[in-house]
């Protein structure tokens, strides 16, 4: 009968490994990582995946060194920075035993340069989350005939590489944000000779502990950690499985890094330009108004400092973008956000009403400044005199890049 494996003492040994290579940036990192690392071992047991996502602004930063402790970790690693989407649609769906993807320079796939060019390996990234997710393409028989096929896409994969990822991949990531090592930072060097079969020994007794706790892990339910739902709990559900069986401090230590990663990626400067625009609107723009004109939102967005409105690729943002932007999303009634006749110091004026923003707001938005559920201090909101000199950008059907003068005060009662 073979002797049971304490889990926690198991996992305490995987992170040590870890440290011993790698600075990480939190110790939440050391955590996710941990926990992803043993739940390749079981990913049958559950219906989605996490990416696992090494992301620095600059190189240097210990990413690639990342992928390397967990390719002696994982079940059945496959390095893949330059596999074709081809390849690796066939590696998934192989029957024998699908791998753990580890793709460095992540950025050569989807940086700028690349654009929209790799949208079948983000498809296959994308389906690859859940369980029940597939990949549909045209097989040829060698007989000139054509059929679709299902290619099952379901796997663990860790992505490392400069910059940022695409938004939906993001999603459904857990995201590292590597940094250089500090010059009091110290790791031990890595040899492949020697430390590659210590941690081929770790994986080994991660596999027979996941025989052990399959059944215990299986279509379990994790308990979340108050606030997290929808998209994090899915990313979130399996490691914190993993914790459970293996007990000990890791169940706690893995909400506690669930909470900040979850946190850090939602107060990321990264997040859709979207939800800054509305997020900037009611805290920048709209406190203690009803109705705000064009002219004063651009100018006052236009001029945050911290904000990337004054330089969207190289011009400042223009009624025609923000009316773009903001018809994206619905009111409360149904209908697109867009732009009507307001009345500001009793003169009409194209501009924007609060009323039509409060229910993006309430759904898109961080929790406001000041309220119970904001954890993090917000710079107050800046009131900028419109000055006549300010040069501006009207909508549709008005004066473009006109003078405008002053908004007038509200007459006295």
């Amino acid at each position: 009968m073979t002797a049971q494996i304490d889990g926690a003492a198991l996992l305490d040994e995987v992170e040590h490994f870890h440290r011993r290579f790698n600075v990480f940036p939190t110790e939440a990192a050391y955590v996710a990582v941990t926990l992803w690392d043993a739940h390749t071992h079981l990913l049958d047991c559950f219906d989605s995946t996490p990416r696992l996502a090494f992301l620095s602004p600059e190189p240097g930063s210990g990413k690639t060194r990342a992928l390397e402790v967990i390719s002696t970790l994982v079940a059945r690693p496959m390095h893949a920075v330059n596999a074709s989407p081809a390849a690796l649609f066939r590696a998934v769906a192989d029957e024998s035993g699908r791998p753990v993807i580890l793709f460095d320079e992540i950025d050569t796939v989807f940086g700028p340069k690349a654009k929209d060019s790799n949208e079948d390996l983000r498809g296959l990234l994308n389906a690859g989350h859940r369980r029940a997710g597939v990949s549909y393409r045209c097989v040829a028989d060698g007989q000139g005939n054509q059929s679709v096929v299902p290619f099952p896409s379901y796997c663990a994969v860790a992505l490392a590489g400069l910059g940022s990822l695409p938004d939906t991949i993001l999603a459904r990531s857990i995201v590292i944000r590597m940094r250089r090592r500090a010059r009091d930072e110290t790791v031990e060097p890595y040899r492949v000779r020697t430390n590659e079969p210590e941690g081929h020994k770790l994986r080994e007794q991660l596999a027979a502990w996941a025989e052990q706790v399959a059944e215990q892990v299986d279509g379990a339910w994790p308990e979340m950690p108050e606030g997290i739902t929808d998209r994090p709990a899915d990313v979130w559900e399996p490691l914190l499985a993993v914790a459970d069986a293996a007990g000990g401090h890791w169940p706690q230590r893995a909400r506690a890094a669930c909470v900040e990663l979850v946190t850090a990626v939602a107060e990321d400067d990264r997040a859709s330009l979207g939800v800054k625009l509305l997020t900037d609107l009611r805290d920048q723009v709209f406190p203690g108004e009803t109705a705000v004109s064009t002219v004063e939102i651009l100018h006052v967005l236009n001029c945050l400092e911290d904000a990337p409105w004054g330089d969207l690729d190289g011009r400042p943002l223009t009624a025609r973008t923000l009316s773009r932007m903001l018809g994206e999303y619905v009111t409360a009634k149904g209908g697109r956000i867009k732009s009507r006749t307001v009345r500001i110091g009793g003169q009409p004026t194209k501009g924007y009403h609060a009323d039509d923003l409060t229910d993006a707001w309430a759904r898109y938005c961080p929790a406001p400044p000041g309220s119970k559920e904001s954890v993090t201090p917000v710079t107050p909101p800046v009131t900028l005199p419109l000055t006549s000199n300010d040069d501006v950008t009207e909508e549709e059907g008005c004066n473009r890049n006109a003078t405008v003068s002053p908004t007038p005060a509200p007459a006295a009662p």
